[in-house]
């Protein structure tokens, strides 16, 4: 961790001390070093721009998990499930779940494909 960093970590009241992070320079920092992190991580860019949508319109509409799960007729763990899933790559949801997620949060789903560059 960069000095500067590290001073600019204070203490809170109840003595935690929080740990400056920043995920996107880490990324491009082993990306530039690691060939294989390099791949894995662009390759994971459309799961992020997923779960990022779904974060987002989510906070959009004011709603916690709990609200949008109530909405969708789910539990708030399988809420969390769904959410998580889309960058774990270990089940993907289905059009269905996420057209209910977008109906919970007043969206609508749409899905393009766009030419490869």
């Amino acid at each position: 961790m960069p000095k500067s960093a590290a001073a600019a970590a204070k203490p809170s009241a109840d003595g935690y001390t929080p740990i400056p992070f920043d995920p996107l320079a880490f990324a491009a920092e082993r990306s530039a070093t690691d060939p294989d992190f390099a791949v894995a991580y662009a390759e994971a860019q459309e799961d992020f721009a997923a779960l990022d949508e779904l974060l987002s319109a989510r906070r959009r509409a004011g709603l916690t998990q709990e609200q949008v799960a109530q909405r969708m007729g789910v539990k708030q763990s399988a809420l969390a499930r769904v959410e998580s899933n889309l960058t774990s790559r270990k089940h993907a949801p289905s059009l269905t779940t996420l057209r209910k997620y977008a109906a919970a949060v007043g969206c609508r789903l749409e899905i393009k494909m766009v030419a490869q560059r």
